[in-house]
């Protein structure tokens, strides 16, 4: 190979290296999604993801679940995120874990009690943005009949004109809705890990 020749191999490897790592960098100025920019009214998509976990002492083990079926509808004021609001609806007789047994016992009288209490309810009494694409919601979870004040952390992970998607944080203890069983082997409180799709209305 000629000197040239090994001159503009030696030119055209770097910049083969510079043009892949600027296509996985950011453009400058390049804005992340923000929650005033998703305003609109969404519809919660059945490609949701609800998950939940309750950890064992020890951490040798736990129950962990998910939900199916569920609906919901949340609206984000673009003028004002802290105007926002939020309805979700879980159904317990489509909760799902690992073993037929857990599911049974999940959806018996011990713990969500299905045949008598078919719903679990939120509904959003205030929001607080917490930063552009994050904000916490407080509001009242009904779970068994019994009703009381809880907390969820969500950051905007995606959005575009039609469709946004979400992650929700949080920990709820689970004693005060007559869910006692198991304690203090297994933790009260029950870990939830939601990646909501909202579709717009």
């Amino acid at each position: 190979m000629t000197s040239s020749g090994k001159q503009s191999m030696a030119v055209t490897l770097p910049l083969s290296l510079l043009a892949l790592a600027l296509a996985g960098t950011p453009v400058a100025g390049a804005k992340a999604p923000a929650l005033a920019d998703a305003a609109g009214t969404y519809r919660i998509a059945s490609s949701s993801r609800i998950q939940f976990s309750v950890g064992q002492v020890g951490g040798s083990g736990g129950i962990a679940g998910s939900f199916t079926k569920f609906s919901g509808i949340f609206r984000i004021d673009g003028d004002d995120v802290g105007r926002s609001s939020v309805e979700f609806t879980l159904f317990p007789e489509s909760v799902r874990s690992t073993e037929r047994r857990i599911e049974d016992f999940l959806r018996s009288s011990a713990v969500f009690d299905a045949a008598n209490h078919r719903t679990v309810t939120f509904r959003s009494t205030g929001v607080s943005q917490t930063g552009p694409d994050a904000a916490t919601i407080e509001g009242v979870l009904t779970a068994r009949g019994k009703s009381r004040k809880e907390r969820f952390d969500v950051r905007l992970t995606d959005w575009n004109r039609r469709s946004i998607s979400f992650t929700i944080r949080g920990s709820i203890r689970r004693s005060p809705y007559g869910m006692t069983v198991g304690t203090p082997i297994y933790s009260n409180v029950v870990e939830f890990d939601m990646n909501i799709r909202g579709q717009k209305r």
